[in-house]
């Protein structure tokens, strides 16, 4: 709001503070405000809508220097966003007031389908901020999973470019605005908890143990060996004097700059959450259930759901789609495993698989360049084949990489980072290797087509180069949408002729079950009383996922409620979508044009979808 504010003020400095001019001056700039009056005048209802959305969503991200950062911009790379309450409560109320602006300002009946949609999801966007607002005590700020503890070390590792000394000059500013972030974050932790909501103690133990691997080595003590952020400065610096950016008593000085913000206000900070969590420690439960405990946990269970599905499903409608999906894919698993000639029970089949060698590789560097190299292979493979599949394709190239040693955690879930929107910055695909054996050969092609090609690096890379829709569709996210993308681009890389071998094949249905079973894990954890080791029996029973992975799993579900059904649920919509398409066209029905639909328009909540898919079948039909 702040920023917003100070933009008002600058207009009102500009329009009402001039000094006195000539009558030609005059004259001049009373031509000039006709002329842009008549320009805007010409311009239809939707262009003008879409002008005004520019202009807004540029406030908005004014906002968030780490957005910025994201998109590969340097606006305020010195900064850090606020993390206090106070300041989600500027930004909402300035997101209130552009909605109301946006309903006095512009006539929706004028506006075409593609601008409609716009409006809507603008509304639709501030609403779910709004709806979420009187759930933020219930939110657990540090996690094992998605904590900022972590995140922000990885943005200034990978996100923070630097390729002059101001940007250098600009990341040892940020190292103090982490450390202000992390203070503010730790108050809001602690009064949280204070009301009654503390995450289980396996997140705040993930927490104090990348804490520890952050602080781990120079600066921060005596060490042969340098802490993350310490190393990722040096090497910045160094990469500064290759370039012949700068001498070396310029380079001195960056680095004596970032060793003492390291040493005298990350550290301080990061010691200070340490001190928290472990206080905290005794006061936490070891086999948990879900948020349905917490006060006022019924309610955010189920705004979690909606948020998460972008669908008014309930919790039990959503426990039994998962039921009916499991057994659906218990059928399919049976008949692999038949075709393949084991002799034995379903049960044993996956005993098989998790154990015999010939499904991992060595738990060696070796073994985990195997993976990457491996999983490159496969999305070759499916990059050759999309332009039979899709018309609009990205221009962000996809690298696979091995997740930060201080943030890897044995058998948690591989993940996908967007590039930047002009292409200069790829797309990663993330896999955690620190354990290859929980990451089994026969699942890794259809995780690499989820998380790469056609999965998220197609989704998310085309969404942020659109041009054809206003700039803040591009940057949407709606997890029903795109992780149900993900999951539809693993049955499809099938289609395109992927998973030649048959258990391969049983690894697609491994991982498509895996996210059925999360439809009855999450709901049983969080409105059915489950505890942890109920729901890490049920996905042992149900899959042959390692142990540790389902462990890994679980506990993710617990901190994140009502997350993990958005997989399935989307991709269920999508496929019905798709098959409502296929029966409304016939013979006319294009695979691309279907895909350029879905993904033309940036991330949109289901039924959005829906409409948006029924209007190109009617163009269709009538062309």
């Amino acid at each position: 709001m702040r920023h917003s504010l100070l933009a008002l003020s600058i207009a009102a400095l500009l329009a009402g503070c001039s000094p006195a001019q000539d009558t030609s001056t005059t004259t001049t700039t009373t031509a000039e405000t006709a002329t842009a009056a008549e320009t805007q005048a010409a311009l239809s209802e939707s262009e003008r809508l879409n002008q005004w959305f520019e202009t807004k969503y540029e406030e908005q991200l004014q906002m968030s220097p780490l957005s910025m950062t994201f998109l590969g911009r340097k606006d305020k790379n010195d900064q850090i966003d606020d993390m206090t309450e106070a300041a989600e409560t500027e930004q909402l109320a300035w997101q209130a007031a552009t909605v109301d602006a946006l309903k006095t300002q512009f006539d929706y009946s004028k506006l075409d389908t593609e601008a409609k949609t716009s409006y809507d999801l603008w509304i639709y966007q501030y609403e779910q901020a709004r709806d979420a607002a009187a759930f933020n005590a219930n939110a657990y700020v540090f996690n094992q999973m998605q904590g900022l503890h972590s995140f922000l070390p990885q943005v200034m590792m990978n996100f923070h470019k630097v390729e002059e000394v101001a940007d250098m000059e600009a990341y040892v500013k940020r190292i103090g605005g982490i450390a202000k972030a992390i203070a503010d974050l730790q108050q809001r932790a602690a009064s949280y908890a204070e009301a009654g909501v503390r995450p289980p103690r396996f997140a705040y133990e993930g927490v104090i143990e990348q804490v520890n691997n952050l602080l781990n080595g120079a600066p921060f003590k005596e060490s042969d060996k340098d802490a993350p952020l310490w190393t990722d400065a040096k090497s910045k610096v160094e990469a500064l004097k290759k370039a012949d950016k700068l001498d070396d008593k310029k380079a001195e000085q960056l680095l004596a700059d970032a060793k003492s913000a390291l040493t005298t206000q990350f550290q301080p900070s990061y010691q200070a959450l340490l001190a928290f969590l472990t206080s905290e420690l005794d006061k936490t439960q070891e086999n948990v259930t879900g948020v349905s405990t917490q006060p006022n946990g019924v309610a955010y269970y189920n705004h979690r759901l909606a948020q998460s599905t972008t669908t008014n499903l309930t919790a039990d409608e959503i426990h039994q789609i998962g039921l009916t999906e499991v057994d659906r894919l218990t059928k399919e698993m049976i008949a692999i495993k038949d075709k393949v000639g084991f002799k034995g029970s379903l049960k044993e089949f996956f005993t098989f698989i998790k154990t015999d060698s010939q499904f991992f590789y060595p738990d060696t560097d070796e073994g985990r360049q195997s993976y990457i190299t491996d999983s490159e292979a496969y999305l070759a493979f499916i990059e050759k084949k999309l332009p039979e599949y899709f018309g609009i394709l990205p221009k962000a190239p996809l690298v696979v990489k091995r997740v930060e040693a201080f943030r890897e955690q044995p058998g948690a879930a591989q993940h996908y980072f967007p590039g930047t929107p002009d292409g200069k910055r790829p797309g990663i695909y993330y896999a955690h290797l620190s354990d290859m054996k929980q990451m089994p050969k026969n699942e890794m092609e259809a995780i690499a087509y989820h998380e790469g090609s056609p999965g998220h690096h197609m989704q998310l890379s085309i969404a942020q180069e659109l041009t054809s829709v206003p700039t803040f569709r591009t940057q949407a996210r709606f997890t029903a949408y795109i992780e149900g993308w993900g999951l539809y681009s693993e049955l499809l890389a099938k289609e395109m002729g992927a998973y030649q071998n048959d258990y391969s094949d049983f690894g697609r249905l491994i991982t498509e079950m895996w996210r059925a079973v999360r439809l009855v894990v999450d709901t049983g954890l969080h409105s059915k009383g489950w505890t942890e080791q109920q729901a890490v029996e049920y996905f042992k029973e149900k899959t042959p996922v390692a142990e540790g992975a389902v462990v890994s799993e679980v506990r993710r579900y617990l901190v994140m409620p009502g997350q993990a059904t958005a997989y399935k649920i989307g991709m269920l919509k999508i496929l019905e979508i798709r098959a409502k398409a296929k029966e409304q066209l016939g013979d006319k029905f294009d695979i691309r044009g279907f895909h350029d639909t879905i993904l033309g328009g940036g991330a949109l909540p289901l039924q959005v979808l829906e409409k948006r898919v029924q209007n190109w079948v009617d163009s269709v039909k009538a062309a």
